[in-house]
């Protein structure tokens, strides 16, 4: 942004500098710059009036908001404190120090600064749904549930509330829940809802396993935009969780046309070609993966493939190393497991899964698994 032309004794010939009429005329025109983004010429006047009056509160905030727009948030930081030092109830100072901190990804402290905001005003619904935001993100699931129902007390439709509220119950896998936040936004967006309402709603159906629902959202986002990858990957995990893996796969290749180095989706191509018997092509999609990046479900997906070779030694020697890269991964434990048994150290597989637990993770099929090899024993 070019400066701004400016005196600022201009057309002011009787005026005292450093008195209040000086002083508020340089902070307003300062705040009109700001709006503008003239950020260097806003900034020159607010220092001015600060070599009058080091305490002025209109002044600071007005340097924390030209370093914030910047997106120098440490520096706005300091703007921020200062203003608070003298002027601790300053709403503007505590809107933006908290919107630094939430920036920042200092989310507690944005929230300490937030709700020193709502003891002074508990009725604007924009810091409301920030500070439920920002409680969402530390996983505050009560208080972040009140302060969104705060603002739909307000304002019943507020979009903003509603999503959020959508967002904490998935975050909290509480699906049902969420779906009623979506179809509520669906229902006051009509036909031109966001495609990412029908996508998220998808996603609630896929996590439910409800995929022929799932797929009739995921749809609908795709007639809206063809290319959309969520709405892709939703279909082809749909396919996959519906035993149709050539379905799934036309998904997974249409993303893969546009973005050829994905390795997630390059596993789950894997994993779809080696479920109709063909093992080469999986192979090759699984070391695609592997030579953009380690990938566990990759080094999975190809231990499987020995296994279907009944290649045992070759498969087992990946899946040790791979459950000391991935200790916690249940399902790598399963199929080193079984593949000990086809190879017959049934030993080695009771060892391995009686150490699941000591990772800190308790999972029912491992449980299951262990006490169905007990009993084939017995």
């Amino acid at each position: 942004m070019t400066e701004h032309n400016l005196n600022p004794d201009e057309g002011t010939p009787h005026e005292e500098p450093g008195s209040r009429a000086h002083i508020t005329r340089i902070s307003q025109e300062g705040y009109q710059l700001l709006r503008e983004n003239y950020l260097s010429d806003a900034e020159r006047l607010f220092r001015e009036i600060l070599e009058h009056d080091t305490e002025n509160n209109y002044a600071l905030v007005g340097l924390g908001d030209a370093a914030r727009k910047r997106g120098d948030c440490r520096e706005a930081v300091k703007h921020y404190r200062r203003c608070l030092e003298h002027h601790p109830r300053n709403n503007y100072a505590l809107f933006g120090l908290a919107d630094c901190y939430k920036n920042m990804r200092q989310f507690h402290r944005a929230i300490e600064v937030w709700e020193q905001y709502l003891e002074h005003d508990d009725e604007n619904v924009t810091v409301l749904t920030r500070v439920a935001d920002a409680h969402r993100k530390v996983r505050n699931f009560d208080r972040s549930k009140e302060l969104y129902d705060r603002v739909l007390s307000i304002e019943e439709n507020n979009a903003y509330a509603i999503i959020g509220l959508a967002h904490l119950h998935y975050d909290f896998k509480d699906y049902e829940s969420a779906l009623y936040y979506w179809n509520w936004m669906l229902r006051i967006s009509g036909p031109r809802v966001d495609i990412r309402v029908l996508t998220s709603i998808g996603n609630c159906y896929r996590k439910l396993k409800r995929f022929d629902t799932a797929v009739e959202f995921f749809n609908r986002a795709l007639e809206r935009e063809p290319n959309n990858f969520y709405a892709l990957f939703g279909l082809g995990d749909c396919y996959r969780g519906l035993g149709e893996p050539e379905t799934a796969l036309e998904y997974w290749n249409r993303i893969l046309a546009r973005d050829p180095k994905n390795k997630v989706i390059l596993t789950r191509a894997g994993d779809a070609y080696r479920s109709i018997g063909r093992p080469d092509t999986a192979k090759q999609y699984y070391e695609q993966a592997l030579n953009i990046e380690f990938d566990a479900y990759a080094v999975l997906g190809l231990a499987l493939l020995n296994m279907d070779a009944e290649d045992y030694t070759r498969a087992i020697e990946s899946l040790e190393a791979l459950v000391q890269s991935a200790p916690k991964n249940a399902r790598v434990y399963e199929t080193l497991a079984e593949c000990y048994l086809k190879a017959g150290r049934r030993r080695d597989a009771v060892k391995l899964l009686e150490s699941f637990p000591q990772q800190g993770k308790r999972n029912r099929r491992i449980t299951d698994i262990l006490e169905r090899i007990r009993d084939d024993r017995s």
